[in-house]
């Protein structure tokens, strides 16, 4: 039997929810069944059993489930006191939530170069950008955000080497990479405070924003606490401080339980699958370089072309075969308009190289055998 050109085979999917559903399905709605019978919606037992689940997964003391990634950025710095006059170092290569944060609590983020091969926070380059910023004098260096961008860690014993010696609040923004690690501990305590995200794309995900804290510090996690909750403290109508709505809600967190007993059988298999991509790929593309001592959760899948015209060329090639790409990201965040009046001008040529050049192919759990073989074909053409 004559097998059927590559353009007439259904199209592959980026990310496959509907298959993962009828997968986990009867899990979830295990879970979900349980919360429409106590109808604790909010601050339900379940939030309580995630946290702890959380926890103890990553290694952490503790866990403070909030609703989004973002907000857990917000939920850190605002205990921080981050604010006015403050710098908050961060990647120029990343998703705009971890930027955006400083700027609504009226500090300034301060754009940091890439790592052109891992695409992680360049040390060399943030020790530059806080001496800049020291010699400038109109800011006062607060923070550093190291992101563990699209699975991998960032390079975090240069990182906390470089927040002791200058004074300097660590933070992780682990949005992406949930399930990964470093030297063979999971990621989750590698800075003072660490943010997660349950984005539905995420390697954990659930269905709706969710996001959580994880802290060795106990004084740091009631801090949170008291911050998602609007400020309260022993009792609901004493509030403290300022705080938010950040509350995660009881049926994303029976979600994400469900979600997570077969976590590390999902990140297995996103692992096989890159390595596929790795062995197919190598000659073709620039495949993905492995952070040393590492272990990826594999949330994006980005490879390097030669320069943006190879890269719409071999787009429209993957299109016409059904393979879908995206472009994480188009343009660094130091040239974004919403960002450009806050940035001191500064180049940083290898974000912005990057952003020419990459694309992602599609990487999870549901993707088949026969599935990794066509888009391996697609991109060599």
């Amino acid at each position: 039997m004559t097998a059927p050109p590559p353009d007439s085979l259904p199209p592959i999917a980026f990310l496959d929810l509907p298959a993962q559903q009828a997968r986990l399905g009867d899990a979830i709605r295990r879970r979900v069944d349980t919360v429409m019978a106590h109808c604790r919606f909010v601050m339900g037992p379940e939030v309580a059993e995630l946290e702890q689940a959380l926890a103890a997964y990553a290694g952490a003391d503790q866990c403070v489930g909030v609703s989004s990634g973002t907000d857990a950025i917000q939920i850190v710095m605002m205990a921080e006191g981050i604010g006015a006059g403050d710098a908050v170092f961060l990647p120029a290569f990343t998703y705009t939530a971890t930027a955006e944060v400083p700027l609504l609590l009226k500090a300034t983020p301060v754009f940091v170069d890439v790592d052109p091969r891992t695409f992680q926070i360049d040390p060399a380059s943030l020790e530059r950008r806080i001496a800049q910023v020291r010699a400038d004098g109109r800011l006062r260096p607060r923070a550093i955000v190291g992101v563990d961008l699209f699975g991998q860690p960032a390079p975090w014993p240069e990182l906390r080497a470089i927040a002791e010696r200058e004074g300097l609040f660590l933070m992780d923004d682990c949005a992406q990479s949930f399930g990964g690690a470093l030297a063979g501990r999971k990621l989750g305590c590698e800075a003072t405070a660490t943010t997660l995200s349950f984005f539905p794309s995420k390697p954990l995900g659930g269905y709706g924003d969710g996001g959580a804290i994880l802290t060795d510090d106990p004084e740091r996690a009631e801090l949170y606490r008291s911050l998602r909750t609007h400020g309260e403290g022993t009792t609901r109508y004493e509030v403290l401080r300022i705080g938010m709505n950040g509350r995660l809600d009881t049926l994303q967190a029976a979600v994400l339980l469900a979600k997570l007993e077969g976590f590390d059988a999902e990140l297995a298999r996103r692992d096989a699958i890159a390595d596929a991509y790795d062995a197919g790929l190598e000659g073709h593309v620039v495949t993905p370089a492995r952070v040393p001592h590492a272990q990826s959760a594999w949330a994006v899948y980005a490879v390097l072309t030669e320069n943006e015209a190879a890269r719409a060329a071999l787009q429209d090639r993957l299109k016409a075969r059904g393979v879908p790409s995206a472009i994480y990201y188009p343009r660094p965040l130091h040239l974004q308009p919403a960002y450009q009046g806050s940035h001191d001008g500064t180049p940083l040529p290898v974000a912005e190289e990057l952003a020419c050049r990459i694309l992602a192919l599609p990487i999870h759990p549901e993707l088949t055998d026969a599935e990794v073989a066509r888009v391996i074909a697609a991109v060599r053409g």
